[in-house]
């Protein structure tokens, strides 16, 4: 009976301790969210400039984010490394 006891009276306190583990955890996300600054509910700037196309996979990509690469007099652009190693496969 005392053992039975003891145990039950060693689950409450590992209940409780989780219990306020939570509690500060919540405290410490609601402090965090308060002194974060705000986001500004403009909306995402657009992106400026030329749209140009990579001809390996149809995707188009702003110019000046686009690998690119002159073959033969030719201006190719590519939208990653994977797409510039296929066409230079073919």
């Amino acid at each position: 009976m005392v053992y039975i006891r003891f145990m039950l009276g060693g689950l409450f306190r590992l209940v409780l301790y989780a219990f306020l583990l939570y509690l500060a955890y919540l405290l410490f996300r609601l402090y965090r969210a308060a002194t974060r600054p705000k986001k500004s509910s403009k909306e995402p700037s657009q992106i400026q400039g030329v749209m140009v196309k990579d001809d390996v996979c149809n995707t188009y990509i702003p110019r000046d984010e686009a690998i690119r690469e002159v073959r033969g007099g030719q201006e190719c652009f590519f939208c990653s490394e994977e797409c510039r190693r296929k066409s230079r496969a073919d």
